[in-house]
């Protein structure tokens, strides 16, 4: 049995203690779940007609129209916020320090107001007319404040020793900045800013509070304009749309894994050329190494007179 400083290991009486609790636990959460299928069941709601709705050309073409939708808005607020969080931690990092407290004012005020607010705000505001630049320049605001925030902290934790290295080769900040720095910042925090984009794909839903035609304000017209046997399919709706949220998340999560992976195998840094040996140049008075030590005890001549050895 072993033990670590953060962790000790259960004794027999713990491990079936536990082992009682997960089995519990289990099945308490089968228990919920089957209640919630037999009600919902009783209602109706899991009806095959229910379902039957997503077998209609015209609604698929709907959930299709309204995927393409929110990978546009999501493409365009991963880019924004990729290039304003690299801004925004350059700045911050900035020796200037009203360009340092400009960065900081931004990042703390869109960091502290809901999203939902920034939303609203750009669309009533400015792009009334255009929802999709309205969402997608919200999210890009909030989230590229917290990719700045991630991308400082990946800068600060290169070692010191390389950027004052870089420095007394005679490199410049901004050299130093996008050619050592920045990117061992973003090889070392890629998951949190993959992470990060997965929930900007996920606050693309946000975008039915300005009518923006995305999977949740479609399936919210769906649900809400279709009726089968008295009854608005919200649950399978909810179900399919659900699923699609997830398979989009999924394949992001599975690129950023991939991309990881075919980072580490790289092959980066400087190729050292191969060695190449030079002939050696003897010195001036030197006696050759055949005679150092050789008959009669002679040694190495000093100033042309000999030292015997005994």
């Amino acid at each position: 049995m072993s033990a670590s400083v953060l962790y000790d290991a259960p004794g027999p009486k713990a491990v079936v203690r536990n082992r009682i609790y997960a089995v519990v636990g289990s099945l308490a959460i089968v228990a919920l779940i089957a209640v919630s299928i037999m009600r919902l069941a009783d209602k109706g709601h899991l009806a095959p007609e229910m379902w039957d709705i997503f077998n209609y050309a015209g609604i698929r073409q709907n959930i299709a129209d309204a995927v393409l939708a929110t990978l546009k808005a999501f493409g365009l607020a991963a880019v924004g916020s990729l290039v304003l969080g690299v801004l925004l931690a350059v700045g911050r990092l900035s020796d200037h320090k009203p360009i340092r407290w400009v960065a900081t004012t931004f990042i703390e005020l869109f960091r502290s107001l809901p999203l939902l607010i920034t939303i609203y705000a750009i669309w009533v505001g400015f792009l009334t007319d255009y929802s999709m630049w309205a969402l997608a320049a919200g999210l890009s605001v909030y989230n590229g404040c917290v990719q700045a925030e991630v991308l400082r902290a990946g800068i600060n934790s290169v070692p010191k020793g390389q950027s004052e290295a870089a420095y007394a080769l005679g490199m410049s900040k901004t050299q130093v900045m996008t050619t050592v720095l920045m990117p061992q910042a973003i090889r070392s925090m890629l998951p949190t800013i993959i992470s990060q984009l997965v929930v900007t794909l996920k606050d693309t839903s946000l975008g039915f509070i300005i009518l923006y035609p995305e999977l949740l304000q479609t399936a919210r017209l769906i649900a809400s304009n279709t009726q089968v046997n008295g009854q608005y399919p919200y649950v399978s709706t909810i179900v399919v749309i659900g699923t699609i949220y997830i398979a989009m998340c999924l394949l992001l999560s599975a690129l950023a894994t991939w991309i990881e992976k075919r980072g580490r195998r790289a092959k980066t840094g400087i190729k050292v050329a191969p060695g190449v040996q030079t002939p050696s140049i003897p010195m001036v008075g030197a006696v050759p190494d055949s005679n150092v030590g050789g008959a009669g005890g002679a040694g190495p001549t000093d100033g042309g007179a000999g030292v015997t050895g005994n």
